[in-house]
Parts: structure tokens; sequence; C-alpha cells
């Protein structure tokens, strides 16, 4: 699914870049290097970067390019519920963060990364923010629908859960 694995232990395709870490602190400096490196593309995905939770789904996506590419909000609104029903996720458009599911969530979280123009984003532990989750799948079937978003995808979690990153149906 994701390629081979490299001399660092990171498992890697065209796009997507997995990096374990065992420690927080070196997972954390990690993802420091990443956003000082990148800073106007760095689009993370994380607990750390919530949602705006009085807005609706849609307008969490939308704000990003509105301000990015000052998009009128009309034409940001098309494109995040256009991404949103991509994923098959247009009944969510109008739900608050609150009344969200954490999938729900995480997905509009990340369309809200890719709206950055040339994202690179990088996912901050996705099984903190969707727990229920038995692997990585379905996480990777949607990078693949929306691949045309972002230049690049680093995925960061700790070296105990490498075994969520392989197995059947990947």
């Amino acid at each position: 699914l994701f390629g081979h694995i490299d001399h660092r232990g990171a498992v890697i395709n065209d796009k997507i870049v997995l990096n374990f870490f065992d420690s927080e602190q070196a997972l954390q400096a990690a993802q420091s290097h990443l956003i000082t490196a990148h800073p106007l593309q760095a689009a993370p995905v994380s607990t750390d970067v919530p949602l705006i939770s009085n807005q609706e789904a849609y307008l969490n996506i939308a704000l990003i390019k509105a301000y990015h590419e000052n998009l009128s909000r009309g034409q940001a609104r098309r494109l995040a519920l256009e991404q949103l029903d991509r994923l098959g996720l247009a009944h969510i458009a109008l739900r608050r963060n609150p009344s969200l599911t954490p999938e729900e969530r995480f997905y509009v979280m990340l369309l809200r990364a890719a709206m950055v123009r040339d994202a690179i984003l990088l996912i901050d532990q996705p099984f903190k923010m969707i727990p229920h989750l038995k692997n990585i799948a379905s996480v990777r079937a949607v990078l693949k629908k929306i691949d045309d978003l972002y230049l690049s995808c680093h995925i960061f979690d700790y070296s105990w859960m490498k075994e969520k990153y392989s197995g059947e149906g990947l």
C-alpha cells in the first residue's frame, strides 16, 4: 500500500510518508522540523488544530481557500461543498463540530488542510482522532481520492502503532 521501507524505517510511496517515533519529544521535534521547513505549505491535521466549533463543516474548509486565495465566499463555499461531496460527506456540510462523529471530524480537518495551496499534509496520530479504526485503510482510501489536492502527506505516529498501518484491506 505505502511502498517500500527506507533506511529510516518510514514507509514511503510517491506521496505518503509514514513516520514512527519512540517518544513524544521525537515526534514533536519531527513535526516542528517539517512545519519550519515548509511554513506556507505545512497543513496539520491534528487535535492541536481543532475545527472552529461554532462554524459549519463546509465553512471550516471554505475559510482556508477564501483567506489564502482571496476567493469570494460563494466560490469558497462551492469548492468546500464539492470536496465534501467527493468524499460522500455532503450531508454533513451544515453540521458543526460537536455534531460530527470522530471520523467525519477527521475528514473535515483533512479537507481543510488540503485547501492550503501546495499542501504538505501533516497528520498527527490519526488513531488518536479516530480511535475506533482497526487499521489505516479508510484513511488511505480518502487520501487517494483527494491526492490531487496535496503535494505530500506525512503521517506521524508512535512505533507501537505500526501494526495498524499494515494488514488486510491495505
